[in-house]
């Protein structure tokens, strides 16, 4: 199984708000969010994380990278910012450290809920190596941006999301300590922070992750660009060891009661104008017209999961898409693969990816799509049974919510 260690983290000064520097991460950021964020504090961590000229369509994740007009490289500029920070004193380093990270918020239907993990540096393995298991293809785009940005900052500037399959590990995070830090989102979800840095209990900690496997939830862009990372630096220094051979991850036990998976919607674009997608559906699908869009209500999700059925939205109906099992024989029962399989015999065409029922509805409306597809979530269940089997879900399938703030902490990688 991978290690799990403490390392000796740099965080933004005790006299800096973090809720003022702190962003959500940066493939979920559009150009007017992040030019927001950096009007709420000049060093906002997204000068670093997110140094692009542009962000493409608003929710699909999909940064621009491409060089500001000015011509300046943009992940130079980043590094400089970054190095500037550390001698100016914006950002401080602690003793080596774990970093106990809580979030607190109210899921749609006001229930309480809070996600609890610890962040340390994991060793890297690829699949099959060892004991991290990733759940989801990846794309290329979004890969070279984050190598091109470690190898110029040279340090983790957030980190990949871990669910960790053993038990006691969220007994070994429970404490009365206040927390370092508190602070609260524009999304309304409260974050602390605590560092631990007692020897015996950061073993302990690193005892349980190190026993049991880990299963990637998010960040599968993240981890594959430090494990190209690592394979450069070996391969420029003659296979020797060091930081490069772990990253930062925010390692969560693998509970219900830890997690809130969320779908990713598909929107249908570009399709030629004689499709009639209701008749290309009611191939796999049998249609329960569900009346107006104007009056779907805020339950469509659960009413998705009790009625096991995903959701058609055109500009004026919405319906109930119930899957005709001979449709899909020997396809995986998850909406996204099932969805995939029914788009391969469509005309040619673009799939945004899409968070939100009312953000998929919004874009139809409005005409920014022919037509949206509403998936229900993965379950705990099969993001582990997937994972296990060494197969891996189709890109953007889970959106796991609240997510973890990036510029909590970062790690360096020069030792």
């Amino acid at each position: 199984m991978p290690r799990f260690s403490p390392f000796p983290g740099l965080r933004y000064a005790p006299e800096i708000d973090l809720a003022d520097v702190t962003s959500p991460p940066y493939d979920v950021l559009t150009r007017t969010d992040r030019d927001r964020l950096i009007a709420r504090h000049p060093n906002n961590v997204v000068q670093i994380d997110l140094p692009v000229a542009d962000a493409s369509v608003a929710g699909t994740g999909e940064a621009d990278t491409s060089v500001p007009g000015n011509g300046e490289d943009p992940y130079r500029a980043a590094a400089a910012l970054f190095e500037g920070w550390q001698e100016s004193g914006v950002l401080v380093r602690d003793s080596p450290s774990l970093y106990v990270y809580r979030m607190d918020h109210l899921d749609e239907a006001g229930v309480a809920r809070h996600t609890t993990g610890v962040i340390g540096a994991l060793e890297l393995s690829r699949p099959g190596e060892g004991g991290i298991l990733p759940h989801e293809r990846t794309t290329t785009k979004a890969k070279s941006d984050r190598l091109d940005l470690t190898r110029a900052t040279n340090a983790n500037l957030s980190a990949v999301w871990g669910l960790s399959s053993g038990t006691g590990l969220s007994d070994l995070l429970a404490t009365d300590e206040n927390p370092l830090a508190t602070w609260t989102d524009s999304d309304g979800v409260a974050h602390s922070l605590w560092l631990i840095t007692d020897p015996q209990r950061q073993q302990a900690i690193s005892d349980c992750v190190e026993g049991a496997t880990i299963v990637i939830a998010d960040g599968h862009h993240r981890f594959e660009t430090a494990l190209a990372y690592r394979d450069e630096v070996r391969s420029a220094n003659g296979q020797i060891g060091g930081e490069h051979d772990s990253t930062m991850a925010f390692v969560v036990e693998l509970a219900e009661g830890e997690l809130n998976v969320q779908p990713i919607h598909r929107l249908l674009c570009d399709l030629p104008s004689e499709l009639d997608i209701v008749a290309a559906l009611a191939k796999f699908f049998r249609l329960e017209d569900q009346g107006s869009v104007a009056e779907m209500g805020t339950d469509v999700s659960a009413r998705l999961v009790d009625e096991g059925a995903l959701g058609l939205v055109t500009r004026d109906r919405w319906s109930l898409l119930r899957p005709r099992p001979e449709a899909f024989a020997g396809v995986r029962d998850l909406d996204t693969v099932r969805l995939d399989h029914v788009l391969a015999g469509f005309p040619p065409h673009s799939l945004v990816f899409q968070h939100g029922v009312q953000a998929a509805v919004r874009q139809v409306r409005d005409g920014m799509a022919q037509a949206a597809v509403l998936l229900r979530p993965a379950t705990v269940s099969q993001i582990v049974e997937i994972a296990d089997g060494g197969e891996r879900m189709p890109p953007k399938t889970t959106f796991f919510f609240p997510k973890p703030n990036t510029g909590v902490v970062f790690r360096t990688l020069d030792g």
